[in-house]
């Protein structure tokens, strides 16, 4: 069981009251998830009005509210429907997975503008210390690329590009090239053809086309044919 020392707290606002249960907060956000035990999840098997007084919710009122007056399915309806008070460690867990999101979208997506070939891993590390970027650990990652690469666009230049590019690869490489390169982006069009050969059309990320004639040279061992059609 969880350390009551340690614990946070989860609760649910609903029906004009407020329920309160003590966890431990990884747990509890893994329960959340779909993982874990809830009894490994708590702190102490009991509901609060106010766990901070100690105040117990009266058995009576769980059994309106909830359905039940077993705790153990309360504090479940708890988590999954309430909040979940979040310590310093964890929040800052979650800062550094969204900045690695961000920094990942970034460079698979983004170009220099003046050599058309995407800015490195680093140097866009590097962007966001010089600017002083912050992450919102609540907000999506997706959501806050905008606002960053307005910021970031200060100190390197940067834009993302969709590139639309052919391939055409021999029958000896044809149907191992097809399967893998799928996860590039969105694959438009393709046609085996009588020989055997696979030919294809996909858009990408702009950052990501080194990485994807990377993998597409590694299966054919070079013997592949490539054009861009378009960038925008």
């Amino acid at each position: 069981m969880v350390n009551v020392e340690e614990a946070v707290i989860a609760k649910l606002k609903t029906h004009g009251e407020t329920f309160e249960i003590l966890v431990d907060c990884d747990k509890a956000i893994a329960f959340k998830d779909g993982e874990g035990d809830i009894k490994e999840v708590l702190a102490a098997q009991s509901i609060y009005d106010d766990s901070k007084k100690g105040m117990l919710a009266s058995e009576i009122k769980l059994k309106q509210v909830f359905g039940t007056e077993d705790p153990l399915e309360v504090a479940k309806i708890i988590i999954q429907k309430g909040e979940i008070q979040l310590t310093s460690e964890y929040r800052q867990k979650l800062r550094d997975e969204k900045r690695k999101q961000i920094i990942n979208i970034i460079h698979s997506n983004g170009v220099d503008p003046k050599t058309n070939i995407p800015h490195p891993m680093t140097r866009i590390e590097a962007a966001f210390e010089e600017v002083k970027v912050k992450i919102d650990e609540y907000e999506s990652a997706e959501k806050q690329v905008d606002g960053i690469l307005k910021k970031i666009r200060v100190v390197i230049p940067i834009k993302f590009v969709i590139k639309e590019i052919a391939v055409k690869v021999p029958s000896e490489h044809a149907g191992k090239a097809a399967s893998s390169i799928r996860d590039f982006g969105k694959l438009l069009r393709e046609d085996w053809q009588t020989d055997g050969s696979w030919v294809a059309v996909l858009e990408i990320p702009g950052g990501l086309e080194e990485e994807f004639h990377t993998k597409l040279n590694n299966i054919t061992h070079g013997n592949v044919e490539t054009k861009i059609l378009n960038t925008r």
